[in-house]
């Protein structure tokens, strides 16, 4: 759909996919390929090495550049990607959160380590109740960040939150993917499947664990890494592996879908698989369309 926009509006794809502003995992992130990329200018692919980190923060900052020099050579920025918190810094700032030391990083994963995320969550909720009636007490990511946040300024996340700056002023016109829940479990599958039997992709991942690297780097987190990464430890036949592989993106793909159903609600929305030559084409450039001559009064 992107490359259809771009084509249409002489506009410049800009990554918000957290894992593919990586140099590694190109075919497991679905990178757009060379000759897509070839076709219309494309920005923050590829940009990091596995060793970074694009904080949410560095990436606000690349993107509100790559849409201004988009601007200034007379295209229509286009952004892209699957990765909520990238999209929702864009359009509404980012909180000052102050870096967290690493020495209260280091004792927050400690803790959970030691307890667990329900009672994590349990702990979280007697020291700071807002994030915790927020937050799923399974989800151990944000829960450890709420915690590092509280413990290292004294002031809750939902404080911050408050106080976002930084974000694009912009009109913004949103197109939202959102098949039904049988046709997007049945493309989740095919999808991890045919990346595997396609080959390459179990040699990029080998490739990733060869460099020893240390356990916080994000790339790590792309999904389908931990499965393959079983594989080839000999933990898991290749078939287990793919399907563990599907299962984790298809819960990934329901999370996307719950995020985007609430925060995207003035979307256009293709409601099955977008493909070439799609039905809805017409509607998706003639709503951009509309939007662009709107903006211009």
């Amino acid at each position: 759909m992107a490359l259809v926009v771009a084509e249409a509006f002489e506009g410049t794809v800009i990554n918000a996919d957290s894992m593919q502003v990586y140099r590694d995992l190109s075919l497991l992130t679905a990178k757009p390929s060379a000759t897509d990329m070839a076709q219309v200018p494309h920005r923050l692919y590829s940009i990091f090495d596995a060793t970074e980190k694009c904080s949410a923060a560095r990436w606000l900052s690349l993107a509100r550049t790559a849409v201004a020099e988009a601007h200034q050579a007379g295209r229509l920025p286009i952004v892209v990607g699957g990765t909520g918190l990238y999209l929702e810094v864009l359009q509404h700032g980012l909180a000052p959160v102050p870096e967290i030391p690493v020495a209260v990083q280091a004792e927050t994963r400690a803790l959970m380590a030691a307890i667990g995320p329900a009672a994590f969550h349990t702990r979280l909720a007697m020291r700071d109740p807002a994030m915790a009636a927020r937050l799923h007490p399974l989800d151990t990511q944000r829960l450890q960040r709420a915690w590092e946040v509280i413990a290292a300024t004294g002031y809750s996340l939902s404080d911050w939150w408050q106080m976002k700056t930084g974000n694009l002023y912009a009109r913004f016109c949103s197109l939202l993917l959102m098949p039904a829940r049988p046709v997007l479990h049945a493309s989740c599958d095919g999808r991890f499947w045919h990346m595997v039997a396609a080959g390459g992709v179990v040699t990029e991942v080998a490739d990733l664990l060869a460099r020893n690297l240390p356990p916080g780097c994000p790339i790590l987190k792309a999904m389908g890494v931990a499965a393959l990464a079983n594989y080839i430890r000999g933990r898991l036949t290749l078939e287990e592996a793919i399907v563990a592989g599907q299962t984790i993106t298809r819960r990934y793909a329901k999370r996307q879908c719950t995020w985007f159903r609430h925060r995207l609600k003035d979307a256009l929305t293709v409601p099955d698989r977008y493909f070439a030559d799609h039905p809805s084409t017409i509607e998706i450039l003639s709503f951009i369309h509309h939007f662009l001559l709107a903006s211009k009064r």
